[in-house]
């Protein structure tokens, strides 16, 4: 791979590669691998299966059993490596020694010729990042519930180690997304358990040991901690500390914390407190010294909560759970619901990065380290992080359109044109957009940050056999574009123009002269949107979202774009080149802002019910 080609990770890093991005050639690869594995599960007897959820390692499918238990399988990835591959048989082992009524049990693992199955019950309802991101932020009520839940897993399961004398478990990997939310009881069920091990020290930072030769073993010296997710476990587990039931804690706290502010991950606590989520302020206090950067506070605060959880759910709560907002920024949104998988890309994160950053890290052979961390965040302050997930998960959304952040001394300017697709999920939207402002609004620097925000399903793809030969695209290639219901004149806003930020130091493809003329003519002519070309060795992709505002000019805009399929053959080097146009020209202007301010749930609430 060429050292450009490696780079390209570094920007316009899509959070999950979507199906429809892969080329043609790995895309036949997985419909045929996916395929195998739903035959592979019929063969066994299994019926009604389907493809639930994917992740760094694994795919997951559900299925019903011939008695109609509802069951989930895990498959792991098969071109990883065998070390990797073995995690699915350990994750076996581990919940075999987890008994909870809300951990869904293991039924088998098995192995069908070289393909690794783990086969357990599923749990009812969704996870709870899909019920965050319908919902927005979670009332308190929810919030307190889900953590008093939480919170009776987690101290059964290091009781019922003891009792047994065994090693507690660590869970390693809590999230949102691996909490199962049943809509119809409100109970939680705790799934994945890829990341648990049994923990080497106690709560106290005493050595567990079975007897006197787990002691004298190498395993008190090195951790044996799973990574879990960078976007939710605390400082000890990201260091590679040896391995604790308190790392639970963290991702505990980072999950109730996330839920309660609309977000997914914990990095944006220092701005956006746990105090300022109307959470009863006890448990909101409780929240924040869990996640304080100071580890006796973080303990303490560990030590309080599981003590005293059980009595703050029995807070009283009001009855009317509507949260009452102004979005920040404009966001328009659909009348119908239109199927549209969304991917952010985004550029010019290099300015977040913090100069002389130094992290080490005690392991580095994690898939996930590799996806989220070492090639995307590392060298970033909290605040930018928060930024760029908050940014991130917008695409979560049936979102098309973009952003321009600039940051100046007196303030961030915000450019937009964030077109939903789907009017159920209008709040939650317009509350995830205002939190992307809130963060932009602590982040104290110069520069400019643009995302775009594209249709997967519309991206093209243009395949060759090496990388000295050009790109020959179809004759029947056509880079689509909408027409807005409405003409609207060009004076009715400001042009934000593709050039006016200059060039993007994050970029790696330069465009031939001739494309970049053609891209300028485009640029007269009143629309919105935004084109990216993704040069690989053999696969050219070229992303687009295009609304055109100027009804008269619908017949030019179409021959300029099937001109700029023409010169493709042209393109030379590998990277990325984007250009967006964003004429909804209202700049929204903040002032700098440190934190949001606190804002506890009111000790009366009844007072809410009878003021609304």
């Amino acid at each position: 791979m060429s050292a450009a080609n490696t780079s390209v990770k570094h920007f316009y890093i899509p959070d999950e590669q979507s199906f429809y991005l892969l080329s043609h050639q790995d895309a036949k690869k997985l419909k045929d691998w996916l395929a195998l594995c739903r035959h592979q599960l019929e063969r066994l007897d299994y019926r009604n299966i389907e493809l639930i959820g994917k992740g760094a390692f694994g795919f997951v499918f559900a299925g019903a059993a011939p008695d109609g238990q509802q069951l989930v399988f895990k498959f792991s990835r098969i071109n990883l490596s065998q070390q990797v591959q073995d995690r699915l048989e350990e994750e076996a082992f581990m919940l075999s020694h987890v008994e909870h009524a809300a951990v869904p049990q293991l039924i088998e693992f098995q192995r069908v010729g070289k393909q690794a199955i783990l086969v357990m019950e599923r749990a009812a309802g969704i996870d709870l990042e899909q019920l965050s991101l319908q919902r927005g932020p979670l009332p308190a009520r929810l919030v307190m519930s889900i953590a008093a839940q939480l919170a009776q897993i987690l101290l059964n399961l290091r009781q019922f180690q003891q009792h047994y004398q065994l090693k507690p478990i660590v869970h390693g990997d809590i999230k949102p997304s691996n909490i199962m939310f049943d809509p119809q009881t409100e109970r939680v069920a705790l799934i994945d358990w890829g990341s648990s091990v049994f923990a080497q020290v106690d709560t106290n930072g005493q050595f567990v040991a079975n007897n006197v030769m787990d002691l004298m073993s190498s395993d008190v010296q090195q951790t044996n901690a799973r990574l879990g997710d960078v976007y939710f476990i605390g400082d000890e587990q990201l260091a590679g500390a040896l391995s604790t039931t308190r790392f639970d804690e963290q991702g505990l706290a980072s999950t109730l914390y996330a839920l309660a502010s609309g977000q997914s991950c914990r990095f944006s606590r220092y701005v956006i407190t746990p105090n300022s989520l109307n959470l009863p302020k006890e448990f909101a206090l409780c929240l924040t010294n869990l996640m304080d950067d100071d580890p006796v506070r973080r303990r303490e605060a560990g030590d309080y909560f599981f003590k005293n959880i059980q009595y703050m759910q029995h807070i009283a709560f009001a009855k009317n759970e509507d949260i009452t907002y102004q979005a920040m920024i404009p966001c328009w949104v659909s009348d119908k619901k239109q199927d549209i998988e969304s991917v952010v890309y985004s550029s010019r994160k290099s300015f977040l990065r913090v100069e002389a950053y130094q992290h080490e890290m005690n392991y580095t052979n994690d898939a996930q380290f590799e996806r989220y961390y070492k090639n995307y965040m590392q060298g970033m302050g909290e605040t930018e992080k928060a930024f760029i997930s908050a940014v991130s998960r917008l695409g979560k959304y049936p979102v098309v359109g973009g952003l321009a952040v600039r940051w100046q001394a007196e303030g961030v300017y915000i450019d937009s044109s964030l077109n939903l697709h789907d009017p159920s999920l209008k709040q939650a939207f317009e509350l995830a957009v205002n939190n992307v402002v809130i963060l932009a609004r602590a982040i104290h620097r110069q520069g400019i940050f643009k995302s775009c925000m594209f249709n997967a399903k519309d991206t093209l793809h243009i395949d060759r056999e090496h990388e000295n030969v050009p790109f020959i695209p179809e004759q029947d290639t056509r880079i689509p574009f909408a027409v807005s219901e409405v003409s609207l004149p060009e004076d009715q806003s400001k042009l934000h123009s593709y050039f006016e930020d200059g060039e993007d130091p994050d970029e790696l493809l330069i465009l031939p002269p001739a494309m970049r003329a053609i891209i300028e003519k485009l640029n007269g002519i009143h629309h919105t949107g935004c084109i990216i070309f993704e040069a690989m060795p053999t696969h050219l992709k070229i992303h687009s979202y295009f609304m055109l505002l100027a009804h008269d000019k619908q017949q030019m805009f179409e021959e300029l774009l099937q001109q700029l399929i023409a010169l493709i053959p042209q393109i030379r080097g590998l990277g990325l080149s984007g250009f967006m146009k964003l004429p909804y020209k209202d700049t929204r202007y903040f002032e700098h802002m440190e934190r949001c301010a606190d804002k506890f749930y009111p000790r009366n609430p009844h007072n809410i019910e009878e003021n609304q």
